[in-house]
């Protein structure tokens, strides 16, 4: 257990053991339905849950809605949740899953962790934008796609918060091709080469401005 994590997240005994009966859920219903790899099993508490857990350590205070898209397993949204809720934050949590198998796992482990969450079983294009403060999406798309999501459902003062792999760098010059924004890249101190990519300030560029 990286101890220094949660210490900086002032975690408390109940979050952890919120958050351990939450790993227990993800790994029986990944014998199923494959919430994450197979090969990550084993190490699902690094891996997984304290990989979501240092998203917080960039995100502000007190968000008034988190974002997560393609939550799959929960991965970072519920794990923000446990720890938003754990801080006695009303953060309107929205997990936005289109795979209907792993949306019915989400609103059961909400239900069993105790956190009012939303979880919508649509594609991002086709819901309402959310106006959210703060955009996150793990494993989903590359970086030019994830902006769509950021510009469509984030707010004008808001940010996004993507954890990338080792080729992050290789995607932020892709997007930069199509938008404009601020980027602080965080090293993933699990994770030699990798990175949490957080945006600011996007916007759409015009041909002129890339000319």
């Amino acid at each position: 257990m990286d101890q220094a994590l949660w210490t900086e997240l002032r975690a408390s005994g109940a979050a952890l053991e919120k958050l351990r009966l939450f790993a227990a859920l993800a790994e029986k219903w990944t014998r199923s339905i494959n919430l994450i790899s197979r090969a990550t099993v084993a190490d699902l508490w690094s891996r997984h849950i304290e990989d979501s857990a240092r998203i917080l350590t960039l995100a502000p205070p007190a968000p008034a809605i988190w974002a997560d898209f393609g939550a799959g397993g929960g991965f970072p949204g519920l794990v923000v949740a446990v720890l938003l809720q754990d801080r006695g934050l009303r953060t309107r949590i929205v997990l936005v899953e289109s795979d209907q198998r792993k949306a019915t796992f989400l609103r059961e482990a909400a239900r069993q962790l105790g956190l009012p969450t939303v979880i919508c079983a649509e594609r991002a294009e086709a819901i309402t934008p959310l106006g959210a403060d703060v955009v996150s999406a793990r494993a989903l798309a590359p970086l030019n796609m994830l902006c769509e999501i950021m510009e469509r459902h984030g707010t004008p003062d808001g940010m996004a918060l993507f954890p990338k792999g080792e080729t992050w760098q290789e995607e932020v010059d892709v997007a930069r091709k199509n938008w404009f924004f601020d980027l602080e890249a965080a090293c993933d101190p699990g994770h030699k080469g990798s990175a949490i990519l957080k945006l600011r300030n996007l916007r759409r560029a015009s041909r002129d401005a890339l000319a």
